[in-house]
């Protein structure tokens, strides 16, 4: 769509949005966005990514789009996750700068001019929105923010708990982003893993304005997990110094038995002290098995060659623009 001129008047915007769970609050949010961009922006598009969403999302973003040129909707086969869900909407972006946002309403699109203004005031590739006053409960900020930490201890890299998938993005990190061929994606460590320039810029945070979090303990380690495995190796190389150890305490114990039975101290090897000892070393190597186990796993998904999201409709997108 094209507008007045405006702040940024040479500018093109394409918005991405993951739909799940959040059919009541579409409208609120295409009229948001629109009202947010219209004098910001050359051009502008809103790509909503139904991710398979339980509430009849599809339909209405249908009916939202017969009346709004600028909006366009991808529906996927079947729900493949957030991060495939942006994937998606990712790769069939127009213009030259990208933003992302959730659909809830928590990411607050009245931000989207500011980040974007940061990005080309200074140069930079990426603007992501830090949420220093989150409005998410304790347990899922305590839980984030410890997953974060252990993270950046496993992968090397620094994190920041307080931002998210929320940000504006060039246009040639999103191609860099959708060259990746991994199946298993987690857009924002991608974004900073391809080492652009990035900066931050703090931004409002308002509670959900419909449903609640489908990322329950389950989801959340399975994700955690998924993460942990695509960004570092060192649960790998955790397991070998741990064998190494067990190796040097198996040593030890073995030469002060030798020694004390030298010194006849010895006369019947222990019963208990061999059970205990096969136990210990047989709980070590499964437990080192199954890490080798995750990443074999993680390997396979990878050979299958399968796609991230399969497109079952869209509606709006322009002809060499679909997914």
């Amino acid at each position: 769509m094209t507008v007045a001129a405006g702040l940024h008047s040479g500018v093109s915007l394409s918005v991405v949005v993951p739909v799940y769970g959040c059919a009541g609050c579409l409208e609120d949010l295409v009229d948001r966005v629109h009202a947010a961009l219209l004098t910001h922006c050359a051009d502008f598009e809103l790509i909503l990514v139904d991710d398979a969403s339980p509430d009849a999302a599809w339909l209405r973003i249908v009916e939202l789009q017969r009346s709004r040129p600028w909006l366009r909707g991808i529906r996927l086969s079947r729900n493949f996750g957030q991060h495939s869900a942006i994937s998606a909407g990712l790769a069939s972006v127009r213009c030259d700068w990208v933003a992302v946002m959730d659909c809830d309403l928590q990411d607050v699109p009245e931000e989207l001019p500011k980040l974007l203004s940061k990005a080309i005031d200074e140069n930079l590739d990426v603007v992501f929105a830090q949420r220093t006053q989150r409005k998410d409960g304790v347990l899922k900020r305590l839980g984030s923010a410890s997953f974060f930490i252990i993270l950046a201890w496993l992968t090397g890299v620094p994190q920041d708990a307080s931002s998210a998938n929320f940000g504006v993005y060039r246009r040639k990190v999103v191609e860099a982003v959708n060259a990746m061929p991994e199946r298993d994606r987690t857009f924002p460590l991608m974004v900073k893993w391809s080492g652009f320039r990035i900066s931050y810029l703090p931004v409002v945070h308002e509670p959900r304005r419909n449903g609640g979090s489908t990322y329950d303990l389950l989801r959340l380690l399975r994700l955690a997990t998924s993460i942990i495995l695509g960004y570092s190796d060192k649960p790998l190389r955790l397991v070998a110094i741990a064998g190494l150890g067990f190796s040097i305490v198996a040593l030890a114990m073995v030469c002060l038995s030798v020694w004390k039975w030298l010194g006849g101290e010895i006369q019947v090897a222990g019963f208990t002290s061999l059970i205990a000892s096969i136990w210990l070393v047989g709980g070590a190597i499964m437990f080192a098995l199954g890490v080798v186990g995750l990443y074999v796993g993680q390997i396979f998904k990878n050979v299958q060659g399968r796609p991230s999201y399969i497109v079952q409709e869209s509606v709006g997108l322009r002809p060499g623009s679909a997914p």
